[in-house]
């Protein structure tokens, strides 16, 4: 089987240059060229974005696992048994120190999603012989990922033309809250959120009780900054007592999926793609099927075309739905 093949780039970021959060702003971003790439030279591809979920970054797409083959390897099998178009796909590193960026432009964290729209687009499209207008480009994401795919479609359908969530961030009441309490209770007894901060960061292992208050930081960071705060960040609680902060919480929820499409220029965004796609585990530790529902008959009333599926499974370990998914969005983007 003819296979394709992986360019990693040193990618030096303007945008991303001086971030508060005092991250790199050079970045390897891998770029997978499908198997008949070097040979036909005349042709043109669609591109495919492929977002990584909280923790992630581009790269761990191409980690070597028995179960669970990396993207390039599943590329090049779905093209080599007929079920996949040749597609491009690029995969960004919008990892921070907080787990993450939700792939949104913070001033705790920094330009993200402007370090995706107005620097990568452009590199790749300068760089690879690509078809490159949105009707030919898409994004795909998982968890945060699939939050990001969200986001991108909704806030850049000049950019993009069709997207596809897996088990993507929506519907905040039921994914994100009920964890404040356990964020606010694990920094209470660490000191202080930047004492505890810098205690996670010193830690050679980092543990799951860690990550879930790390998660919420980092949603904080994405959702909730100001620089006149500690980290730069407005928490969703107060820590001495505990109280859920209201007017946190609700600029939290403006920039819930869910929420935004009751925008008109959110929604007209995703009536005009070629592919809206959501999907989502029905044991999902962290109730985003039901996201994923709620997210579906708001969709469906607003008569935007959409797929919709479920499947048995939590939320970890769910790469596989990339098999349904990339085949759709390469039909997609070659129409």
């Amino acid at each position: 089987m003819t296979t394709g093949t992986v360019v990693t780039h040193r990618f030096e970021s303007a945008l991303l240059t001086g971030n508060a959060a005092g991250d790199p702003h050079v970045r390897a971003v891998p770029v997978y060229l499908p198997p008949s790439y070097a040979s036909d030279s005349k042709r043109r591809y669609p591109v495919v974005y492929v977002l990584t979920g909280f923790t992630g970054r581009g790269r761990m797409l191409l980690n070597d696992h028995p179960w669970t083959p990396s993207l390039d390897d599943r590329l090049d099998r779905l093209i080599g048994e007929g079920k996949c178009g040749e597609v491009i796909a690029v995969m960004p590193d919008c990892f921070t120190r907080y787990g993450g960026s939700q792939y949104l432009d913070s001033s705790a964290t920094g330009r993200y999603m402007s370090h995706i729209i107005e620097e990568l687009v452009p590199f790749v499209d300068r760089t690879y012989r690509t078809q490159p207008d949105r009707a030919h480009r898409g994004v795909v994401g998982k968890s945060s990922g699939g939050y990001g795919a969200w986001l991108l479609a909704m806030k850049h359908p000049e950019t993009f033309g069709a997207m596809v969530s897996h088990s993507g961030d929506c519907y905040f009441d039921y994914c994100y809250r009920g964890d404040v309490p356990k964020f606010c209770t694990a920094v209470q007894v660490g000191g202080g959120v930047e004492k505890w901060f810098a205690e996670f960061e010193r830690k050679i292992q980092k543990k799951h009780d860690d990550l879930t208050v790390l998660n919420i930081l980092a949603m904080a960071a994405a959702y909730s900054p100001n620089p006149a705060a500690a980290l730069g960040i407005d928490l969703p609680c107060d820590l001495d007592t505990g109280a859920f902060r209201d007017d946190v919480w609700a600029r939290w929820l403006r920039l819930d999926p869910y929420r935004m499409l009751d925008e008109k220029p959110h929604a007209d965004a995703l009536r005009s793609m070629k592919l809206v796609m959501l999907d989502c585990g029905i044991k999902d530790e962290w109730f985003l099927h039901l996201g994923a529902r709620l997210m579906a008959k708001k969709l469906g009333s607003l008569g935007i075309a959409h797929q919709h599926e479920e499947f048995d499974d939590g939320h970890m370990n769910v790469q596989y739905r990339y098999d349904v998914s990339l085949p759709r969005l390469a039909r997609a983007l070659e129409a």
